[in-house]
């Protein structure tokens, strides 16, 4: 899908919600195709597959076996997510009774999310409600802070983010460098 291709149909999407569809534009949100390489690189206890590149996969299994080592637990709580899945998750909120511009607060739109790239993770730790602002008073998030960029991961959204997200430390995105 060409960059062009995928922000009209981001436009729609946010058209379709009930958004603007000069969000993205105005926020200066950057477009991500879905990832199309991609592999296992964890499952929940449920047997859920997160799916992400493999070098974003590499690192994540580096990086949670290194806060094992620590006798510390990283869980996944989501990995890759399509632009469907994205634009469902949107469109189930709003449909729930949330105001769409709060959702968006919440939620990248549809074209987006770090997740479509296969190199974001929500991350969690045992105890602590997922995706929660509550992750950040964790001791697994500590660990993140002090050594995340040690294996390419930096969080995305901290306060007061340019992107008008919410605080969300539990959102790590992988780079190659």
């Amino acid at each position: 899908m060409s960059a062009a291709e995928l922000a009209s149909r981001a436009r729609h999407a946010l058209q379709s919600a009930g958004a603007n569809p000069e969000l993205i534009a105005n926020r200066g949100l950057t477009l991500h195709a879905d990832a199309v390489a991609l592999c296992v690189a964890d499952m929940s206890r449920s047997g859920r597959a997160h799916l992400a590149t493999s070098e974003a996969a590499r690192a994540w299994q580096a990086m949670r076996s290194a806060a094992s080592d620590g006798q510390l637990r990283l869980i996944a709580v989501s990995a890759f997510r399509s632009f469907d899945h994205q634009h469902r998750l949107i469109q189930r909120r709003v449909a729930a009774g949330i105001p769409v511009d709060a959702v968006l607060q919440l939620l990248a739109p549809a074209g987006c999310s770090e997740h479509h790239t296969g190199r974001a993770f929500d991350i969690g730790t045992p105890g602590c409600e997922p995706a929660s602002a509550a992750f950040a008073e964790t001791a697994a998030f500590a660990w993140l802070e002090h050594n995340a960029a040690d294996f390419g991961f930096t969080m995305s959204f901290p306060p007061g983010n340019r992107y008008g997200y919410q605080y969300e430390p539990w959102h790590w995105c992988w780079s190659a460098s």
